[in-house]
């Protein structure tokens, strides 16, 4: 099965590669921003059981952080992610401090408060744009080297990190640290009675969960050229809950393909652009307006009903 799992790894980075070839760079790259947001996500929810409605907060906070810094300060790219990846970190430890004193759906919606305080914080602060959101933020030039304004090189820069990220994820939840964070999502009264200090353990993984989504953040602003108050609303963070759970919860490619997944729906088929590359990148989900609620409330139905695992859930399931 592990020679398996790595063959397969290998193929989809060997896919990665080629993507940009037949599939327009500014999709893909969306793609990764949501795989690695999700996966973050994952590393809460799957392996230590926390459900968290404030990851928002670091994938937008992160973005106006990394824009800031290289729009109105003058820094490198490598430096706005780096600041917004701080930042993401920094308000991890914050949120997470208060968070994890609650369990359950208290825990939920401490996170989702916080994460809401945030979002108004950004709404008046100046240097954000309120809702016109932060625009013209300029690529630059990766460590003095790689032309970023160039898709392909800004792809193959963004995928670098995404692919690092998730062999941080993998190497994490097979660690001893990890097995401990299982030990807490299956019994954490055991976890406690075996000396284990499960609050340390619990907000260490909620500041590395909301360090990777603050660099999905800071890479999805620095490649977009802009920043928007929608990456700091609830409603994202439900977004990135429904990833996880259509892809699977608990699994290492599960929020991938639940990334992929959605990203696919927001889209029309001739706007993820198989061999062009002058496409109008027009979303369909997203123009239903109100009525995209209902669409997704399906999709978790269906989810929920016939793939209660996810889809990788289900599939490692059958083939065990």
């Amino acid at each position: 099965m592990k020679v398996t799992s790595k063959l397969f790894y290998i193929l989809l980075l060997g896919f990665s590669l080629v993507a940009p070839v037949i599939i327009y760079p500014i999709f893909l790259m969306k793609i990764l921003c949501f795989s690695l947001f999700a996966a973050a996500f994952n590393l809460l929810l799957g392996y230590t059981g926390l459900l968290s409605f404030g990851h928002a907060a670091f994938l937008g906070g992160a973005g106006y952080i990394c824009g800031y810094f290289i729009r109105d300060l003058g820094f490198s790219p490598e430096v706005g992610l780096l600041a917004g990846t701080s930042f993401a970190a920094i308000l991890g430890l914050i949120m997470g401090s208060l968070a994890i004193r609650r369990q359950g759906i208290y825990f939920a919606m401490i996170t989702m408060a916080l994460a809401q305080m945030i979002y108004f914080i950004f709404l008046q602060a100046k240097f954000t744009g309120g809702e016109d959101g932060m625009q013209g933020i300029p690529r630059g030039v990766f460590l003095g080297l790689i032309d970023l304004s160039n898709d392909l090189n800004m792809y193959y820069v963004f995928l670098l990190f995404t692919v690092l990220a998730m062999l941080l994820i993998a190497r994490v939840v097979s660690s001893p640290f990890g097995k401990v964070l299982f030990a807490i999502k299956e019994n954490e009264p055991r976890a406690i009675s075996l000396g284990y200090q499960v609050n340390r353990f619990k907000l260490l993984a909620f500041v590395l969960s909301g360090t990777l989504a603050g660099l999905a953040g800071s890479l999805q602003a620095l490649m977009m050229g802009f920043e928007t108050l929608s990456d700091s609303h609830w409603s994202m963070s439900g977004l990135v809950i429904l990833m996880t759970l259509v892809g699977g919860v608990g699994t290492l490619i599960g929020p991938i393909v639940g990334a992929v997944v959605i990203t696919v729906l927001e889209h029309k088929v001739g706007d993820i652009g198989v061999g062009l590359y002058n496409l109008t990148n027009v979303e369909w989900f997203r123009s239903l307006g109100e009525s995209v609620t209902i669409v997704t409330g399906l999709i978790f139905v269906v989810c929920v009903m016939l793939f209660r695992k996810g889809i990788v859930g289900e599939i490692l399931a059958k083939i065990k």
